[in-house]
């Protein structure tokens, strides 16, 4: 048995680009995660950047392509795919590309299409196109722990 699933969050380089692919229409974007890497010469812990092309395919590529900006936070989850192909020079080609099965939103777009500073907006299934309705509000804790026997 193989198990491809991959889940990571990370900021759009990129405005996403929607394109029509044969009868069906794919959302194209990119994402960059961090990574945590110790520098062997000052000793300090450095962010790397890793760069990954994600497709989100049908009508949820479309919904996200409303509101979709560079510079979003996202998490992005679904299956790796890698593809190989021969350039024009005649070199081989490769990339590792993630599929999209769900795209939750960790930042809203500002003006211009920049990422929020750090303000959060309800996550949403990327089929689901709109943003959900907030929870109503959580009990106290006081109403919590009323019925603890201890």
């Amino acid at each position: 048995m193989s198990i491809n699933r991959v889940i990571v969050s990370g900021n759009l380089t990129r405005e996403p680009e929607l394109r029509q692919a044969g009868s069906n229409v794919v959302l194209q974007f990119g994402i960059a995660v961090n990574d945590r890497k110790r520098n062997a010469q000052t000793e300090q812990w450095e962010d790397v950047a890793n760069f990954f092309d994600v497709l989100v395919w049908g009508a949820r590529g479309e919904s996200l392509s409303r509101i979709l900006r560079k510079g979003m936070k996202v998490v992005v989850a679904g299956r790796l795919r890698w593809s190989q192909w021969q350039a024009q020079d005649g070199t081989n080609r490769s990339k590792v590309e993630i599929v999209a099965d769900d795209v939750d939103f960790m930042s809203a777009p500002r003006e211009g299409g920049a990422a929020g500073g750090g303000a959060a907006v309800p996550a949403v299934a990327a089929d689901e196109g709109s943003f959900a309705a907030p929870d109503a509000a959580a009990p106290s804790v006081e109403v919590l722990t009323e019925d603890i026997p201890f």
